[in-house]
């Protein structure tokens, strides 16, 4: 991954939404705690709702203007279809694809509300520059800042300077009062990712400030995700992404199991579930999840996330090609490119029928399929399926 996806990558999963209060009112702290409880079990527009009201109520609260720009980043990002692993797990492999910015009154009051909350918790660093909860504060709006600036506007320079003001806020968390493990995330997260970097990379973060340290940075992680903070889920959130990118398959499946017990009308914790099985290589199990899971999203008529239905279909069709359950697999994966999901959603099932086509001996249909699947991929910054459809071409050979 480049440096440039790789921040984004990362930064995308700090949302942050909720966090423990300033001088807020006891109505402010229920609207908030119900607007994440709301947010994470995918009741998408009430969450807005909820935290709208919650500035409302109370509008000197710095966490309930962070947490109303969260939701609005969550809001962008079911918009665009980048609410799964996948989004961030070693498929981004160019920095030249343009995304279409999100609808602009999505983007003027994400800059309204995330202005807000700097402009307070930085008033109370002021007033109180050795209070934890406050810098804390400061620290989790200039993340989520970094996190918009790097997934929606594509400002690398702006995504970085606040990445590194976020890190700066939230390790003087953690030197005032080390028991904080919820200001670990951050910290970790950042960690992980300057570890990740080529060399020269790491040489510029180290000298911009940022420590690094792959271990270190995992165990801030984790420590956040067992510290009963506002932040917890999205710790966990975090480890699943990173579990599965460090190939600890069982690790990310108990992160996942904590979400889908915590927050059951959330079907996307089921979908990722299934994919970190058939990650592991584990198909049999993935299509019982993923026959749940089905299921569940026919019961459910709240709005979906862009091009959810594909990626429910392709996962459960590559379950099924898997166990050699051909015809069902053939199904699914036709009713996936039926369903018009993103593109590289669209090359991936060409890529698996592809696959199931040299295996049926169909040779011309294989070609067409990974001819797609190669189009496709490198339409839609998935570089490796792509480059795994161009070599399976090569046992597709023309035929005259």
């Amino acid at each position: 991954m480049t440096r440039r996806s790789t921040l984004a990558a990362l930064a995308a999963l700090l949302f942050v939404t909720c966090s423990a209060r300033v001088d807020a009112s006891p109505a402010s702290d229920a609207l908030r705690a119900r607007a994440a409880n709301e947010l994470y079990n995918l009741d998408d527009e009430p969450a807005l709702a909820t935290w709208r009201q919650a500035t409302t109520v109370d509008p000197s609260d710095a966490a309930a203007w962070r947490g109303l720009a969260g939701a609005l980043l969550a809001h962008i990002a079911m918009l665009r279809g980048t609410m799964t692993v996948d989004s961030y797990l070693g498929r981004v492999t160019t920095d030249d694809v343009k995304t279409a910015p999100p609808p602009g009154e999505l983007t003027r009051e994400f800059d309204s509300a995330i202005a807000r909350a700097i402009s307070l918790t930085r008033t109370q660093v002021s007033a109180r520059p050795k209070d934890p909860q406050a810098r804390y504060e400061l620290g989790a709006a200039v993340g989520l800042r970094a996190s918009y600036l790097a997934t929606i506007d594509g400002s690398l320079v702006g995504a970085f300077r606040s990445a590194r003001e976020a890190f700066d806020e939230h390790e003087r968390v953690l030197q005032i009062d080390a028991t904080r493990g919820d200001a670990g995330l951050i910290v970790g997260t950042y960690r992980y990712l300057i570890s990740t970097l080529s060399m020269p990379m790491r040489v510029l973060a180290y000298a911009a400030g940022f420590g690094g340290g792959r271990q270190r940075g995992l165990e801030l992680i984790e420590k956040a995700s067992a510290y009963r903070g506002d932040n917890q889920s999205d710790a966990r959130l975090v480890l699943v992404l990173l579990d599965n990118r460090e190939g600890r398959f069982d690790a990310a499946l108990e992160q996942l199991a904590h979400l889908r017990e915590q927050y059951p009308r959330n079907r996307l914790f089921w979908l990722e579930t299934a994919s970190t099985l058939l990650r592991a290589n584990r198909a049999a199990e993935a299509e019982r999840v993923l026959n749940d899971g089905l299921a569940m999203l026919d019961r459910d008529h709240r709005p979906r996330m862009l091009g959810e239905e594909a990626l429910w279909y392709y996962r459960r069709g590559s379950a099924r090609a898997a166990l050699s359950k051909h015809d069902q697999a053939v199904a699914d994966l036709e009713r996936a490119l039926a369903a018009n999901g993103r593109k590289w959603v669209q090359g991936r099932v060409h890529l698996e029928l592809g696959r199931i086509a040299l295996q049926r001996g169909k040779t011309q249909d294989a070609r067409t399929h990974l001819l797609a699947a190669s189009s496709l991929g490198d339409s839609d910054r998935d570089g490796l399926s792509a480059a795994r459809a161009r070599e399976l071409l090569k046992q597709a050979p023309v035929t005259r």
